[in-house]
C-alpha cells in the first residue's frame, strides 16, 4: 500500500461520507479521465496514420498548411506543459510529507497527454485531415470540465490564491478553455464537421514550387524556434558539398522585388508629401519604417521577453544558495499537504529546474528574435539594392562622366551603405532594449546588496562614456583605415594594370615604394585602430572586476549586514548582465551614426539628375528587322549666327561646341520639319561655357534609312559625342532630334513626345533598340556566347555568320572551352583586339535597324580591319539594309560610305558624298587622299583568319581556376604561418598573459567564495553588534587585502592580452602584405599572363582586409571564449565532481553539433562570397555599361538579371543565418543542460558538506558557459574562413621573382650606355615558361647604329615577344641579344631596362599628374617635359589646362581621349631619350593624320638613335631602313622595303598590297 493511488491514510482517503466530489483522491481520479481518453484514441490513429497518411501528401515539405489559429495552439500547449511540469513538482513536493500518488500521477498523465495532443496535431495538420481533430476537441472539453470541478471543490474547501495548488488548477481551466476556444475556431474556419460544405485550402503558392528550400516561415512553432527543418541540410553538408542548388529559391514575401515595391510604394508616398516644400527631400527612414516597422516591433517584444528571462538566472542562483536547508511547516486539506506558492519557489531542485527552463526559454526568445530582426535586415538591404539599381540605370550620363557620380560611389553604396543600414537593423532592438535591461540589473542589485550595490553600478555607469568615445574613436580610425586602403587598392590596381609598362621602364620600385608609403600610413591608422579595439576589449573584461571590486569592498567595510554567497554570487552573476549592455551601447550608436551617414548619401543618390523622361526610356523594346520598317534619324538644324554666353549655370561644367549639319535641301523635302539649332553639349572637358561662331547653311541633317554614314575627324573632335547625342545620353541644351519610324516625315507630328530639357523643348520619336559598339569595349562577366547574343535568341546559322565576320573563330579554338569559356574578371583576360571584336559581333548579332560603330578598328591589325569592314559590315550589315554609322580613323574605308561627315573641334567641318567632298572641297580631299596613303581606286579584298592574342603558343588553361569545394578540416599549417609571421615573442607572450588572466579570474572568484563562505559559517545573517566588530574585522583583514590584490592583477592581465592580441594580428598583417607586395611587384611576366588581375587584386583587397581588421578579432575572442568555457568547466567539475559523469554525453553532443555545423557553415560561407562577387560585378558593369544597355533597350533584362543575382546572395545569407540560429539555440540548450546538471549536483552534495559559496560558484560559472559555448564554435567557423585568406595569400609568397642581379655589377656597365644603339641578335630562342613551346626559334639579326628597322607579320608570328626579348622579359634559353657589346642577360634588370624607351599598344597612364606620368623619377627639367609634349602634338592642349604640366591625370587617364593617352606614351619615351627606342604597334589607337606627324617627328627627333617599329599597318614603316618579317617565330624575309617589295610573291609585298 506504501504506493497506493490515493495514499495509506484509509480513513480520509478513501472517505465517500461528505459525497463523492468532496473526496481529493476521487476528483484527481476524475482528472485523470480525459488523459487517459485522448492516449486511447490517439495512439491507433498515429500509428496507422504516419503509414498511411504521408504517402498522400504530394508537398515535398512536411508541414505545408497551417491550421487557423497554428501559433496559438502550439504557445498555449507549451504553457501548459509548463504549468504540468509545475504541477508535477507540487505534487511531488508535497507527496514528501504524505504519501499519495493521486498528487502528481494525474499531472504527469496531463504532461503525456498535452504532448501527445501537439503530436497528433502536427500529423493531422501535415496530412490536411482536419476531420480528425474532433478528438482532440472532446478531450479539451473533457478536460475542461474536470478542472473546473476541481476548482470548484477547492474553493469550497478554503483552498484559496495562497495556496499553489489552486493557483495551478486555475490557469489549466484558463488553458483549456482557451484550447477549447482554438478548436471551436478551426472547426468554425475549416467547416470540416457540423457543416455541408468543408472548405478545401490548397498549399502557400510558395511550397508548390519545388524550388523553394527555405522553409522558416512554413514549418510548426517548434520547428521554428529550433531551426528543427535544418537538420538535413546542415547533417547532409558533411556528405556532400552544399551547392545552390540545394538551398534552392527564396519565398515570394522575401524576394528583393516584393520588398523593392514595399519599399519603393513607402518612398514614393514620401515624395508625394514633401513635392510642395522644394526644401525638403523624401525621408528614406520613414519609408524605411513604414516598409520594414512590423517586424522590428516583433524582434523587439522578443528581445524584451528574453532580457527580462535573463534576470532569472541570478535570482535561481540565490534562492539555491540561500534556501539550502530550509525547513517548512504543514498546512492539510483533503488529508494532504498543500503548499504555498513560495514554499515551491523555496525548494532547491525546483528553482533548478526553473533556472533550466528559464534559460531554455529565454535563448529561444533571443534567437527568434536575432532571426527576425536578420531576416529584415536582408529583405531591406534586397529592397535598396534594387532602388540604387533601378536609379543607376536612369542616371544622367553626364553625372558620370564628369565625375559627380563615380563607378567607386555606386560600388560603395551597393557593398558598404546597404551593409551599413542592414547591421544596424540587426543591432535596433538593442537600442530600446538596453536602457530596460540597465535598469532591471541596478534595481535588483540594490535589493541584494543595498547601497554598496550603487557603487558598482556607478563604476560601470561611469566608465560607459568611456567605452563611447573609445567606439568613437574607432569608427573615426576605422574610417581613416578605409580611406589609406582605398588609395593603396587604387595605387596596387594601377600598378597591376600597367605591370608590362613598369616593369619595361624599371618603374616597378617606385611606384612599389608609393604603396609601401601609402601602406605605412595604414598601417599607422591600423595601430591606432588595434589600440583602441584592445581597449575596448579590456573595458569589457575589467569593468566587471573593478565593479565587483568597489561593490564588495565597499559592502565590507560599511554595509550593516555581512556578505552571505547568496547575494555575493548572484550579484557577480548581475554585474555580468549588467556589462554586455553598456558595451554594445557604444556599438549600436556607432553603427546608427554610420547608418545616418548612409541614409544621407543614399537620399544624394537618389535625388541626383537622371536622364530625359520619355516614353522609350522604360522597358525592352527590341524588334526584329521584319517586323518593324526601317527608322530614319534626323537632326534639326537652324539658319543661326550667334556669339553669346550661354546660362550662367553650366559654365563650370561643360564645354560646349555647336554643331554644324548640313544635307542638301533636295535630298528630303519637308515643309513641317523646319529649321532649328542643335547645340550638343560635350562632357569631356571643363571648362568656360562657349559657343562657335558659325553659319548654318541647310535646313536638317539626315541619316537615310539602310545606307551606310561615316564620322570621321581628329582625335577630339566629337565624333562619338554625337552618336551619343542621337542616343539621348548627352545633356540636351537645345535642339531636336528625331526617331522616325516611316519615311514620310509629315507624319512626325502624331507621334512626338515633348518633353523639357533645360529650357529648351525637345521631340524624340519613340524609337526601338540601337546595336551599339562603344570605343571602349565593354564586356559582361559571362560567356563568349552570352556576351554576343546579348539576351536575344540564339540562332545557330545567324551566331556563325557574326563570328566569321569578325574573324572570332581562330580566338575562340584556342580558349580553354571555346565560345562558352567565361571572360571579364573572373576568367581569361582577352586582349584588346578580341574585346572590341566581342563588342562589335555583339552589335552584328542583334536584329536591329539601326547599328552605331563607334571606331570598332582602333585595336585591329590592318587584316582583321579589312576583314571586319568587308564580310561584317559591307555584306552582313548592308546586306540586311540597316542603317549603320560608323566613326572611324581609318580614311581608305570612306569610298565605301553612302554619306560622309567629316568633324572638327566640335563642328560639321564638311558632309555629304565622296564625290560631293571632292567637288566642293578640293583641299580636304587631297588631304584626305595623301593621308589614305593609296590613288582613286578600292581596296584589294583580303581574307584571312588570325587570332589577336600575341602569344599563340601560350597555354591559356591556367588562366581559368574552376573553384572546388575545399573539405578540409582546421588549417592548423596555415593558422602557425600566420603566427610565425607576428613573431614567436609575440606568441608566447599572447599564450602566457591569456592562461594567467583566465586563472587570476578563477582565483577571484573562489576567494569570494571562500571569504563569504567564512561569514556565513562563522555568523548569522544579522546586524553587526559591538562583541562582533573585533571578529569580523580579522576576517576583512585576512580575505580584503587578497580580493584587492588579486582584482588589480586580474585588470592588468586584461589589459596586457587584449593589447598583445591585437598587436601580434598587426605585426602579421604588416609582414605578410610587405612580403605578399615584393613577390608580386617582382615576378615575371608570365606570372600576370596567366593569373586574372581579378585573383590578383583580391589578395590586396578582400584577403588583405580580412587579415588586417577581422583575423585578430576573431582570434581573441575564440582564445577568450575558449579559456571561458574551460575554466567554467573545470570550476563544476572541481565543485561537483559528480557532474563531470553527465558532461561527458553533452560532450559528445557538443562534438558532433560543432563538427556538423563547421562544415555547413563553410560551404554556406562560400556560397554567400561566390554569390555576392557576381551581384557587385552587376552593378559594376552596368554603370560602365550604361550607354551599351540603353541604346539595345535591355534595361528591363539588366533588372531582371539583378533581382535574381539578390536574391540568390540573399538565399545564401539567410540559410547562413538560419544554420548560426541551429548552432546557437543547440549549443544554449547544451548550456542550460549543463547548469541543471550543476544545479542538482550541488543539491545534492550540500548535504554532504559542501559550503554554499562553492554551489554559487559553480552555478555563476555554469551560466557562464551558456553564453559562451555558442561563440566557440562560431569562431572556430570564422576563424576556418578567414584563414582561407591567409592561405590564399601563402600560395602567392611561393611565387619565384625575376633574377634582378645579372652576372654583371652596376658599376662594370658604363654610365652612358647604350651610346651607339648597336643590336646584334645571335640564335636567339625565347619562350613565356619552360613548359611551353619556343615563340622564337634561332632568330638572328644585325641592327646598325641609328637605323630605323620595321617589323611585320601575322598576329601571333613574334614580334611582341622579340621586342620583350630586348629587355629580357621572356625567358631566353639559348642564343644571345648583344647592345653595343654587352650581352644583356649578364645585366641587371634594373640597369637594362632603365637604359631603353619602348611605346606600347595599348596606352597606360596613371592617376597624378601629367609630371608625374612623364617623369616618375623626377630627375627631367620643365623645358625637358615641354619639349617632349611639343614633339607629341601636346603642347598647347596641356597648357589650355588648368595646372599645367601639374594639371590632374585621372585612374587610367580617362580624362584624355584613347589618342591622346597615346602622345602621352610617345612623349614619355622622348622624355627618357634612350639611343634605342622601340614602338610596339603604338600607333594603332590614333588617326592617321597625327600618325603621320608623329612618324615624321620619330623620324627627326630619333634621327641619330636606333628605332625598332612593330608594325600592323605596314605603311608606317615603309621609310625604314631595314625591314624585318616574322612568321611563327622565325624571320621570313630580311631587307630593305625597297627589296623586298620587289618580290611580289613575298609576305611584306601582301602586305604593302592590303595596306594600301
Amino acid at each position: 500500500m506504501s504506493l497506493s493511488f490515493c495514499g495509506n491514510d484509509l480513513k480520509n482517503s478513501y472517505s465517500v461520507e461528505k459525497g463523492v466530489l468532496n473526496n481529493g483522491c476521487f476528483v484527481d481520479a476524475l482528472n485523470l479521465v480525459p488523459h487517459v481518453f485522448l492516449l486511447f484514441i490517439t495512439f491507433p490513429i498515429l500509428f496507422i496514420g504516419w503509414g498511411s497518411q504521408s504517402s498522400k501528401v504530394q508537398i515535398h515539405h512536411n508541414t505545408w498548411l497551417h491550421f487557423p489559429g497554428h501559433n496559438m495552439r502550439w504557445i498555449l500547449t507549451f504553457m501548459l506543459l509548463f504549468v504540468h511540469v509545475c504541477e508535477i513538482a507540487e505534487g511531488i513536493v508535497s507527496n514528501t510529507y504524505s504519501n499519495h500518488l493521486h498528487l502528481f500521477l494525474p499531472a504527469f498523465m496531463g504532461f503525456i497527454a498535452a504532448t501527445t495532443s501537439v503530436v497528433y496535431y502536427h500529423n493531422i495538420e501535415t496530412a490536411n485531415f482536419p476531420k480528425l481533430l474532433l478528438a482532440l476537441f472532446i478531450y479539451w472539453v473533457l478536460a475542461f470540465i474536470t478542472k473546473i470541478i476541481k476548482l470548484w471543490k477547492f474553493a469550497e474547501e478554503g483552498v484559496g490564491v495562497e495556496h499553489l495548488r489552486f493557483c495551478i488548477t486555475a490557469l489549466l481551466v484558463v488553458l483549456y478553455g482557451l484550447l477549447m476556444a482554438v478548436e471551436i475556431n478551426v472547426i468554425r474556419v475549416r467547416k470540416y464537421v457540423f457543416f455541408t460544405t468543408p472548405q478545401r485550402v490548397k498549399p502557400p503558392e510558395d511550397l508548390q514550387d519545388l524550388g523553394v528550400r527555405f522553409l522558416q516561415p512554413f514549418v510548426n512553432l517548434l520547428s521554428k524556434a529550433t531551426y528543427w527543418w535544418m537538420n538535413p541540410l546542415i547533417i547532409g553538408a558533411h556528405k556532400r558539398p552544399i551547392e545552390l542548388k540545394k538551398i534552392g529559391k527564396l519565398p515570394i514575401a522575401m524576394r528583393s522585388l516584393t520588398n523593392y515595391l514595399r519599399l519603393k510604394d513607402a518612398y514614393e508616398e514620401q515624395r508625394v508629401r514633401v513635392r510642395q516644400d522644394l526644401d525638403r527631400t523624401p525621408s528614406i527612414w520613414r519609408s524605411m519604417y513604414r516598409a520594414f516597422g512590423r517586424p522590428i516591433l516583433l524582434s523587439s517584444t522578443f528581445r524584451y521577453m528574453a532580457d527580462l528571462l535573463g534576470f532569472a538566472g541570478p535570482l535561481c542562483i540565490f534562492g539555491i544558495v540561500k534556501h539550502l536547508d530550509n525547513k517548512t511547516e504543514e498546512d492539510l486539506h483533503f488529508g494532504v499537504y498543500f503548499m504555498s506558492s513560495m514554499e515551491l519557489l523555496q525548494n532547491t531542485y525546483v528553482l533548478a529546474v526553473l533556472l533550466f527552463l528559464a534559460l531554455v526559454l529565454q535563448r529561444t526568445f533571443l534567437q527568434a528574435s536575432y532571426y527576425v530582426t536578420i531576416e529584415t535586415g536582408i529583405n531591406l538591404r534586397g529592397a535598396l539594392l534594387a532602388m540604387i539599381y533601378n536609379k543607376i540605370l536612369r542616371l544622367s550620363t553626364s553625372n558620370m562622366s564628369m565625375g559627380e557620380m563615380t563607378l567607386g560611389q555606386i560600388n560603395n553604396l551597393v557593398a558598404i551603405e546597404t551593409n551599413q543600414l542592414m547591421w544596424f537593423l540587426f543591432l535596433c532592438p538593442n537600442l530600446w532594449a538596453m536602457p530596460v535591461q540597465i535598469i532591471m540589473g541596478v534595481i535588483l542589485l540594490h535589493y541584494l546588496l543595498g547601497y554598496s550595490a550603487l557603487i558598482g553600478a556607478s563604476v560601470i555607469v561611469l566608465l560607459a562614456p568611456f567605452q563611447y568615445l573609445i567606439a568613437t574613436k574607432l569608427a573615426d580610425t576605422q574610417k581613416s583605415t578605409l580611406d589609406y586602403s582605398t588609395d593603396r587598392l587604387k595605387k596596387t590596381t594601377e600598378i597591376l594594370k600597367g605591370i608590362k609598362l613598369l616593369k619595361l621602364y624599371a618603374w616597378e620600385n617606385i611606384f612599389c615604394d608609393s604603396v609601401l608609403e601609402t601602406r605605412g600610413k595604414e598601417l599607422t591608422s591600423l595601430r591606432t585602430f588595434a589600440f583602441y579595439t584592445s581597449m575596448s576589449i579590456f573595458m569589457n573584461a575589467a569593468i566587471p572586476i573593478a565593479a565587483v571590486l568597489a561593490t564588495f569592498v565597499t559592502h565590507a567595510y560599511f554595509s550593516e549586514f555581512r556578505l552571505r554567497p547568496a547575494e555575493a554570487f548572484a550579484s557577480l552573476a548581475l554585474f555580468h548582465i549588467l556589462v554586455t549592455p553598456l558595451f554594445l551601447l557604444s556599438t549600436v550608436v556607432r553603427f546608427a551614426v554610420k547608418a545616418v551617414v548612409s541614409v544621407q548619401k543614399l537620399g544624394e543618390f537618389l535625388q541626383s539628375e537622371e536622364i530625359g523622361e520619355d516614353s522609350w526610356r522604360n522597358g525592352d523594346m527590341s524588334v526584329s528587322l521584319d517586323s518593324c520598317k526601317k527608322h530614319t534619324v534626323t537632326v534639326n538644324t537652324h539658319k543661326h549666327t550667334h556669339t553669346h554666353t550661354h546660362t550662367h549655370t553650366h559654365t563650370h561644367r561643360f564645354l560646349c561646341t555647336s554643331l554644324l549639319i548640313y544635307v542638301p535641301c533636295t535630298s528630303h523635302p519637308n515643309s513641317m520639319l523646319h529649321s532649328y539649332v542643335v547645340i550638343i553639349c560635350l562632357p569631356s572637358v571643363k571648362g568656360q561655357l562657349h559657343v562657335n561662331h558659325c553659319t548654318w547653311k541647310t535646313d536638317l541633317l539626315l541619316l537615310a534609312a539602310g545606307q551606310l554614314t561615316m564620322i570621321v575627324g581628329q582625335v577630339g573632335c566629337g565624333k562619338s559625342s554625337l552618336l551619343l547625342a542621337m542616343l539621348g545620353e548627352m545633356q540636351t541644351l537645345s535642339g531636336k532630334v528625331y526617331w522616325s519610324k516611316v519615311p514620310d516625315c509629315e507624319m512626325l507630328h502624331d507621334v512626338y513626345i515633348r518633353y523639357f530639357v533645360k529650357g529648351v523643348y525637345t521631340h524624340i520619336k519613340n524609337r526601338y533598340s540601337v546595336a551599339y559598339a562603344t570605343q571602349k569595349s565593354w564586356l559582361l562577366n559571362a560567356t563568349v556566347e552570352d556576351n554576343i547574343t546579348f539576351g536575344s535568341p540564339f540562332n545557330k546559322q545567324r551566331y556563325k555568320a557574326v563570328i566569321d565576320a569578325c574573324s572570332l573563330q581562330p580566338d575562340i579554338d584556342l580558349l580553354p572551352f571555346g565560345d562558352q569559356t567565361e571572360i571579364g574578371e573572373r576568367g581569361i583576360n582577352l586582349s584588346g583586339g578580341q574585346r572590341q571584336r566581342i563588342c562589335v559581333a555583339r552589335a552584328l548579332y542583334q536584329n536591329t535597324n539601326i547599328v552605331f560603330l563607334d571606331d570598332p578598328f582602333s585595336a585591329l591589325d590592318i587584316h582583321l580591319s579589312d576583314h571586319l569592314m568587308q564580310e561584317g559590315i559591307l555584306k552582313f550589315l548592308q546586306d540586311d539594309k540597316r542603317t549603320v554609322v560608323l566613326v572611324t580613323h581609318k580614311l581608305q574605308y570612306l569610298i565605301h560610305a553612302d554619306w560622309i561627315i567629316a568633324m572638327k573641334d566640335g563642328s560639321v567641318l564638311r558632309e555629304g558624298t565622296l564625290k560631293d567632298i571632292q567637288t566642293h572641297d578640293v583641299e580636304l580631299y587631297e588631304h584626305w587622299k595623301t593621308l589614305m596613303n593609296r590613288q582613286d581606286q578600292e581596296l584589294e579584298k583580303v581574307r584571312s583568319f588570325f587570332t589577336s592574342k600575341e602569344q599563340e603558343e601560350e597555354d591559356e588553361e591556367d588562366s581559368l581556376s574552376t573553384t572546388t569545394s575545399r573539405r578540409s578540416k582546421i588549417p592548423w599549417k596555415v593558422c602557425w604561418r600566420y603566427l610565425s609571421s607576428g613573431g614567436f615573442l609575440l606568441v608566447f607572450v599572447v599564450v602566457t598573459s591569456k592562461l594567467a588572466k583566465h586563472s587570476v579570474m578563477v582565483a577571484i572568484d573562489y576567494w569570494l567564495a571562500a571569504w563569504t563562505s567564512s561569514n556565513f559559517n562563522t555568523m548569522e545573517h544579522k546586524p553587526i553588534i559591538n562583541s562582533d566588530v573585533s571578529n569580523y574585522c580579522c576576517i576583512h583583514q585576512s580575505y580584503v587585502p587578497v580580493f584587492i590584490i588579486l582584482c588589480a592583477a586580474g585588470i592588468v592581465l586584461c589589459l596586457i592580452t587584449s593589447l598583445t592580441v591585437e598587436f601580434l594580428g598587426l605585426t602579421a598583417a604588416s609582414n605578410l602584405h610587405h612580403n605578399l607586395l615584393n613577390k608580386i611587384i617582382h615576378a615575371p611576366l608570365r606570372f600576370f599572363d596567366i593569373t586574372p588581375l581579378g585573383q590578383i587584386l583580391n589578395r590586396f583587397s578582400a584577403d588583405t582586409n580580412i587579415i588586417d581588421q577581422h583575423i585578430p578579432s576573431t582570434l581573441e575572442s575564440l582564445t577568450r571564449s575558449t579559456l571561458l568555457c574551460l575554466s567554467a568547466i573545470g570550476v563544476v567539475a572541481f565543485v561537483t565532481p559528480a557532474s563531470l559523469i553527465a558532461l561527458v554525453p553533452l560532450a559528445v553532443a557538443f562534438y558532433f553539433i560543432q563538427k556538423y555545423f563547421r562544415v555547413a557553415s563553410r560551404d554556406l560561407q562560400d556560397l554567400d562570397d561566390s554569390t555576392q562577387l557576381p551581384l557587385l560585378c552587376h552593378f559594376s558593369e552596368t554603370a560602365e555599361g550604361l550607354t551599351t544597355i540603353r541604346a539595345f533597350r535591355h534595361e528591363a533584362r539588366f533588372k531582371q538579371r539583378m533581382l535574381e543575382l539578390t536574391d540568390t546572395n540573399n538565399t545564401a545569407y539567410l540559410f547562413l543565418s538560419a544554420a548560426n540560429r541551429w548552432l546557437e539555440v543547440r549549443t544554449d540548450y547544451l548550456g542550460a543542460v549543463i547548469v541543471l546538471t550543476a544545479a542538482v549536483a550541488a543539491i545534492w552534495m550540500s548535504f554532504y558538506g559542501l559550503q554554499s559559496g562553492l554551489v554559487g560558484l559553480g552555478l555563476t560559472y555554469a551560466l557562464t558557459v551558456t553564453n559562451y559555448l555558442n561563440w566557440v564554435v562560431r569562431n572556430l567557423a570564422d576563424l576556418e574562413v578567414q584563414m582561407a585568406a591567409v592561405k590564399k595569400v601563402d600560395s602567392f609568397l611561393s611565387t619565384e621573382s625575376e633574377n634582378y642581379e645579372g652576372s654583371l655589377d652596376v658599376s662594370q656597365v658604363p654610365e652612358d650606355w647604350p651610346q651607339h644603339g648597336e643590336i646584334k641578335i645571335q640564335d636567339l630562342c625565347v619562350r613565356y615558361d619552360p613548359m611551353l613551346k619556343p615563340v622564337l626559334k634561332h632568330v638572328n639579326a644585325f641592327i646598325n647604329p641609328g637605323q630605323k628597322v620595321g617589323i611585320c607579320g601575322r598576329t601571333g608570328s613574334g614580334k611582341s615577344s622579340l621586342s620583350l626579348a630586348f629587355f629580357n622579359m621572356v625567358d631566353v634559353f639559348h642564343g644571345k641579344i648583344i647592345i653595343d657589346g654587352i650581352d644583356i642577360c649578364k645585366l641587371p634588370l634594373q640597369t637594362l631596362r632603365s637604359r631603353l624607351s619602348i611605346i606600347l599598344q595599348d596606352p597606360v597612364l596613371f592617376s597624378g599628374s601629367i609630371r608625374f606620368n612623364l617623369d616618375p623619377e623626377r630627375t627631367c627639367t620643365d623645358d625637358r617635359l615641354w619639349e617632349a609634349l611639343e614633339i607629341a602634338q601636346l603642347k598647347n592642349m596641356v597648357r589650355s589646362l588648368p595646372g599645367g604640366l601639374d594639371a590632374v591625370v585621372t585612374e587610367g587617364g580617362e580624362n584624355f581621349s584613347v589618342g591622346q593617352r597615346q602622345l602621352f606614351c610617345l612623349a614619355r619615351a622622348f622624355v627618357r631619350k634612350s639611343s634605342i627606342l622601340i614602338m610596339d604597334e603604338a600607333t594603332a589607337s590614333i588617326d592617321m593624320a597625327t600618325e603621320n606627324i608623329l612618324q615624321k617627328v620619330v623620324m627627326t627627333a630619333f634621327a641619330d638613335r636606333t628605332v625598332v617599329t612593330i608594325a600592323h599597318r605596314v605603311h608606317t614603316i615603309l621609310t625604314a631602313d631595314l625591314v624585318i618579317v616574322m612568321k611563327r617565330g622565325n624571320i621570313l624575309e630580311y631587307g630593305t622595303p625597297q627589296t623586298l617589295m620587289e618580290q611580289e610573291d613575298g609576305m611584306f609585298a601582301s602586305f604593302v598590297k592590303a595596306d594600301m
